[in-house]
């Protein structure tokens, strides 16, 4: 075999080994991360927030369901749910089984576009293209409605297009949301307007971290913004980060705490799943994050990640 030959086939091994560590084992590396972030008012109390998002679930995804009710054991103050939770048309009893004892914690939540219409298979060729240069193909409808009965029946809050307010753990919050802007389902001036001054956190919660919507919430005033639908970038690449974002949000805040503005703190999840047409990560982990939010005083954002084994976990691999 001549030196081209042999260097296509290397090519070839290395392609294929890559293939399978991001099919099999790096898309059930469930991970969490940690971050402190200063964005509360000067005599609130410390806030741990845990943020979930973009579970695609489906009902055989035992072990992602597992980890994540394991979830409960880190003590969230707040639970935020970001969205895109489904996968499948019959998915519903598993999110539930994996939000399990979360659901009996304050929580929040807005939902995604998968969570109104199923995944189609998708020329995987359209996962590098620009946002907007990407055509909708939407799947069938997903019972979003009976996972919104289930959430709120338990006490979650519905943001969608609403404005409320809560105390959580000591600290008195302003939340507002969105529908999916992925979808172009938002209507933020259903929400617009400054939030009141005696509050110790205004929190903005929405799918999709599309620039517009990240403008609005700054321009009002807010301190925090979660998001997801990113996925990390989904397949990143050492030292380069995320190829796209699958939004108009820049690569380089694809996932973690970033600023947005002068005042605002944004944060991203890279989320738990993947669409069952498109089972892979690379150099981006599936994850939830758990938020340490702290009065601004207090100095910059911190982040860590660990790497304890067991659940709830901060690095751990299982199947499904």
């Amino acid at each position: 075999m001549n030196t081209f030959g042999r260097t296509l086939l290397a090519a070839g091994a290395l392609g294929a080994s890559a293939l399978g560590y991001a099919a099999g084992i790096e898309r059930t590396h469930w991970t969490l991360r940690k971050a402190t972030l200063p964005v509360l008012g000067e005599s609130s109390p410390r806030l741990r927030v845990l943020h979930i998002s973009d579970l695609h679930m489906t009902p055989n995804q035992a072990s992602k369901q597992r980890w994540v009710a394991a979830l409960d054991e880190l003590e969230p103050d707040l639970v935020v749910n970001t969205g895109d939770n489904l996968a499948h048309p019959q998915a519903v009893p598993a999110v539930l089984r994996a939000l399990g004892p979360l659901l009996d914690r304050p929580g929040m939540f807005v939902f995604g576009s998968n969570d109104y219409y199923a995944p189609k298979p998708k020329n995987p060729a359209r996962y590098l293209l620009p946002s907007g240069k990407k055509k909708r193909i939407r799947g069938r409808p997903l019972p979003w409605r009976d996972l919104r009965a289930a959430m709120t029946e338990r006490g979650w809050l519905d943001l969608t297009h609403r404005r409320l307010r809560s105390t959580v753990g000591g600290v008195t919050i302003h939340a507002a949301g969105l529908d999916d802007p992925h979808l172009k389902r938002d209507r933020y001036s259903e929400i617009e307007g400054r939030p009141p001054a005696d509050v110790g956190l205004s929190l903005g919660v929405t799918h999709s971290p599309e620039p517009r919507v990240l403008d609005a919430f700054d321009g009002d005033g807010y301190d925090l913004v979660l998001a997801g639908h990113t996925h990390g970038g989904q397949l990143c690449l050492p030292g380069f980060g995320a190829i796209v974002t699958n939004c108009e949000l820049d690569r380089e805040r694809a996932k973690g705490p970033s600023e947005w503005g002068e005042h605002m703190r944004l944060h991203v999840s890279a989320g738990l799943g993947t669409s069952p047409y498109a089972p892979v990560r690379f150099a981006c982990p599936p994850e939830a994050t758990l938020l340490t939010l702290v009065p601004r005083s207090q100095g910059e954002e911190q982040r860590s990640v660990g790497s304890t084994q067991g659940a709830p976990v901060e690095s751990g691999t299982g199947v499904g």
